[in-house]
């Protein structure tokens, strides 16, 4: 695996991260919200996005228009089971969620759930940094690297591997002080 492939597969772990951690609410209203809903419509599990315009008219509601009024019901109803606490107000057009600012217990259990996503972040980027020295040892042992050039190519692995868990470990921090903000 080359030092592009390398950054490019943990570049995509940092991301899955990051939209990991803008599912989480902050006390706003934000349409990546419901990003995580998926809605059985016509026996298919569907994301929810794919059936309705969703939009954020103020700080405080998050409006939802589907395509087709037919799905209106079961869009309610995959936002009530679902594990955000919201409970959707439906008019026959248009589902309207009232984002209630957050509770101090509640900012704090966003927070571990924030520090849940980032550790599953950073197990990932250790995933492939293992598969990576393994397959540098394992290109020693046939001959292909000198033990200079295996120890060195180890090193650059481990770099990268620091500079992407420190990524999100930025990322972090920011989503954290976003959560406690008041």
């Amino acid at each position: 695996m080359s030092n592009k492939e390398l950054q490019s597969s943990m570049h995509k772990s940092v991301e899955a991260a990051q939209r990991n951690f803008n599912t989480i609410r902050t006390g706003r209203a934000n349409t990546s919200l419901l990003d995580r809903i998926s809605v059985e419509y016509y026996g298919a599990d569907t994301p929810l996005k794919s059936l309705a315009t969703i939009t954020t008219p103020d700080s405080q509601t998050i409006a939802i228009q589907p395509f087709d009024i037919g799905s209106l019901a079961v869009i309610e109803k995959a936002i009530a089971t679902s594990d955000l606490g919201f409970t959707p107000n439906n008019d026959g057009k248009i589902i309207r969620i009232n984002v209630p600012p957050l509770t101090e217990e509640r900012r704090k259990e966003f927070c571990k759930l924030a520090s849940k996503y980032a550790e599953e972040g950073k197990v990932a980027l250790r995933n492939i940094r293992r598969d990576a020295i393994e397959r540098i040892k394992k290109s020693e042992k046939e001959g292909e690297l000198s033990e200079d050039q295996c120890r060195d190519e180890q090193d650059t692995v481990q770099n990268l591997t620091d500079k992407f868990i420190n990524e999100i470990e930025r990322n972090l921090a920011e989503k954290e002080t976003e959560i406690l903000k008041v």
